[in-house]
């Protein structure tokens, strides 16, 4: 898969803990996501060991003070959030079976080790591993296509992340504009980095998005974004630490159908008119007879002005027709024709 060839939108629907940990309920969630419009499901590989360790003090505790999972630690949270391994199996035979491209986000290096064996299409770097760049370095060098979140990076991170990658000779990047607030105020999306990203880096770019609704990903198709990763979640009573900024089946398909919709008011830049459009063109202005005109008659301001329909002369001769003379007599209504004046002239039409 090269990001340079995607010719739509690519939306990603995020399963990540939403799934209350019931295989079924993964199922059913890719099943859903088909429905809904997706072009991708996206996993995340991890377990509560390979995130953190499992202490209650006040480095793993205090870290989520402000946000929504306030009161667990670090471990109490991925041990609820987690996709069990045992599980990605079947979850990529589900998501081929409904012809969605399925990858995942591995948090190490056992994570990519492990989903070597399911030949993933692409390998996501998660927002808060943009810094992690010994797992950046590994999962480059395997070769597949890298999409990198960037919501916690500043530009240097940026920068440096990039650069691993094509140091590990990988170009195949995709970086999306991300807000790591969960669910992020519409007001910190900052979408017109979208455009610098790709000016700066001279890469494809799309939006992971957090903020509540659809407007984010609408806009941010109209400033260039490729990719939309949305989270999904097949019913929100479910709950689970994701399930307040995610989408159901039917918000999910809502959204796509704006992206497309945006997707085709985007088009490409161009001044040839449509068949439509020159249709149109017929109510444009002209030159018209707009008094009865006797033969040898003079052209005026009076009886000649620029008026609609546009089936007469460009109403840019109006000075170089003034003056002239009419060959013939014309009714108020006439569209203005080379052949209706008394001696030859030769307007640039």
């Amino acid at each position: 898969m090269k990001f340079s060839n995607i010719n739509k939108t690519f939306i990603i629907a995020e399963l990540s803990a939403n799934h209350g940990h019931k295989i079924e309920i993964a199922i059913q969630t890719i099943r859903a996501a088909k429905r809904a419009g997706a072009d991708a499901i996206k996993l995340q590989t991890y377990t509560a060991e390979t995130m953190t360790i499992d202490c209650n003090n006040k480095h793993f505790k205090e870290v989520l003070n402000g946000s929504i999972w306030e009161g667990q630690s670090l471990y109490e949270l991925y041990k609820e959030a987690y996709t069990p391994w045992e599980w990605h199996e079947e979850l990529f035979r589900i998501a081929k079976e409904e012809g969605l491209i399925c990858f995942s986000t591995p948090f190490d290096k056992t994570a990519v080790d492990f989903l070597e064996q399911f030949n993933p299409p692409i390998y996501k770097i998660a927002s808060f591993e943009i810094q992690d760049i010994p797992l950046i370095e590994y999962v480059a060098s395997k070769g597949r296509p890298v999409i990198m979140s960037t919501g916690i990076a500043e530009l240097e991170d940026i920068e440096l992340a990039v650069k691993t990658c094509r140091d590990a000779g990988n170009n195949n990047i995709i970086l999306l504009k991300c807000t790591s607030s969960y669910p992020a105020p519409i007001e910190e999306a900052n979408l017109a980095t979208i455009p610098n990203f790709k000016e700066r880096f001279g890469l494809e770019v799309g939006l992971s998005d957090h903020t509540l609704g659809i407007v984010a990903p609408v806009v941010a198709v109209s400033l260039g974004a490729r990719v939309i990763e949305k989270h999904f979640i097949l019913d929100k009573s479910i709950g689970g630490p994701d399930a307040s900024f995610s989408l159901d089946e039917k918000e999910f398909a809502v959204m796509v159908t704006a992206v497309r919709q945006a997707e085709k008011a985007v088009g490409k830049v161009t001044y040839e008119l449509t068949e439509k459009v020159k249709a149109s063109r017929k109510f444009s202005r002209s030159l018209f007879v707009v008094k009865d005109i006797k033969a040898g008659e003079a052209f005026t301001e009076e009886n000649v002005r620029s008026i609609r329909p546009g089936y007469g002369l460009h109403p840019k001769f109006l000075k170089e027709v003034i003056g002239k003379k009419a060959k013939e007599d014309l009714e108020k209504g006439t569209p203005l024709k080379l052949e209706n004046f008394k001696c030859a002239v030769n307007f640039d039409v």
